[in-house]
């Protein structure tokens, strides 16, 4: 299978997050007449949620049947299912409370109090996406899997030169000590988020024109972990003109 990645620019934030809410729908739709049921893999942060603010206000959004959709996370706080840095609480205000998705489709991250501790439910939501897998692999196959790049080339939870960046063996990981807070967290690992067909990666400012111009040049990913991803079929970079400072030019809406 051949995978594409692609840089598209747009103009600012607004016009990012339209964008991207408007391929997102057309693309469900032509998923849900191929196949069964769709795993969406969300992120939390401005842009993400920004796109699910953009897709719920969309005219088109009732065109996807929702009740076919699985929803999980990269990455979570490892604080209260109602707390207010939550990604899960965010996606439910913002789209999940809004459409009409299958409870049993929505696979948040555990929280404190429903394991005995990080890393029992770092155990226990492995065993959730295992169990949704299909043919003994550890994770469903994701469909789209959304994620956004912190100034430092982080993605998920998986911080440059940490631990979690090294991880090859699992899905799910314990971050403990994360460089922002809160310092307590779980996340999906590179073998898992590259287990997509499709990544596609929101972000914009200025503060992320290096973290971009260093993964696109082939960074490590223990030192830039936005480097480390790929999807199967393709991997596109949704970037405003502020984010796409250190892009060349020749890189911008082309398969490389």
């Amino acid at each position: 299978m051949t995978s594409e990645r692609r840089v598209l620019v747009h103009h600012d934030l607004p016009a990012l997050v339209g964008a991207v809410a408007a391929r997102f729908i057309t693309k469900m739709i032509d998923l849900l007449e191929e196949k069964p049921e769709v795993h969406i893999v969300l992120t939390g942060g401005g842009a993400g949620t920004g796109i699910l603010t953009a897709i719920n206000e969309s005219d088109a959004r009732d065109q996807v049947d929702w009740a076919r959709v699985h929803i999980w996370w990269g990455d979570e706080r490892w604080v209260a299912h109602d707390h207010a840095d939550r990604n899960e609480r965010h996606a439910r205000e913002a789209l999940l409370d809004h459409v009409a998705l299958a409870p049993a489709h929505i696979h948040p991250f555990p929280a404190p109090g429903e394991t005995a501790d990080l890393e029992t439910a770092a155990d226990a939501h492995a065993a959730t996406l295992k169990a949704s897998a299909s043919d003994g692999a550890n994770v469903p196959v994701f469909d789209i899997t959304f994620l956004g790049i912190g100034p430092d080339g982080h993605i998920a939870s998986i911080f440059p030169e940490s631990v979690g960046a090294r991880v090859t063996d699992r899905s799910v990981i314990a971050v403990r000590n994360a460089p922002k807070p809160p310092p307590e967290r779980l996340s999906l690992t590179f073998a898992a988020i590259n287990g997509s067909d499709r990544i596609w990666l929101a972000l914009s400012g200025v503060d992320k024109a290096s973290a971009l111009g260093l993964a696109l040049a082939g960074a490590a990913p223990f030192e830039v972990p936005a480097a480390g991803v790929r999807g199967r079929r393709r991997t596109v970079f949704f970037v405003d003109s502020a984010a796409a400072a250190e892009v060349p030019a020749e890189l911008i809406s082309r398969e490389y």
